[in-house]
């Protein structure tokens, strides 16, 4: 792995408190959904050092080849259930929020599948799995080997 274009540990704090944050989000997020929703926000990031990194925590958790292959065209796959797809059209408006926001009728769906609880914990996940992209992505972060 080639060496990082910034050293993001130069400033002392900052690296700690968002693992901190991360860890936080991570909180009543299923961790099945969550390994998908940060493969996705990482695929629409272009982040290949976030996609290798959960993409290998994904099918050690046990998820399937299918399943992974399949996520990018989540929608035209048969191979997702109700909450998933609306927890990747939640990923999806957060990541590309600049767009359109996020419309009602997103909100609306991951709604009807999790409860307040479930919702804010998704949508801090999203939130931090965003932040780690943009990070690794200026700081030229590679996946190994």
């Amino acid at each position: 792995m080639s060496a990082p274009r910034i050293d993001l540990t130069a400033v002392a704090e900052a690296y700690p408190a968002m693992a901190k944050f991360d860890a936080a989000a991570r909180e009543g997020v299923d961790p099945a959904l969550g390994e998908l929703v940060r493969i996705r926000a990482s695929q629409i990031n272009g982040c290949a050092f976030c996609l290798d990194m959960h993409t290998r925590a994904a099918r050690d958790a046990g998820e399937r080849r299918p399943r992974l292959d399949a996520l990018a065209a989540w929608r035209e796959s048969p191979l997702f259930t109700e909450a998933e797809r609306a927890a990747l059209a939640l990923t999806e408006s957060m990541t590309l929020v600049a767009g359109e926001g996020v419309p009602e009728e997103v909100l609306a769906a991951a709604r009807a599948h999790f409860d307040e609880a479930g919702l804010a914990g998704l949508v801090w996940a999203i939130a931090a799995i965003n932040t780690w992209n943009r990070v690794a992505v200026a700081a030229g972060l590679r996946p190994p080997g």
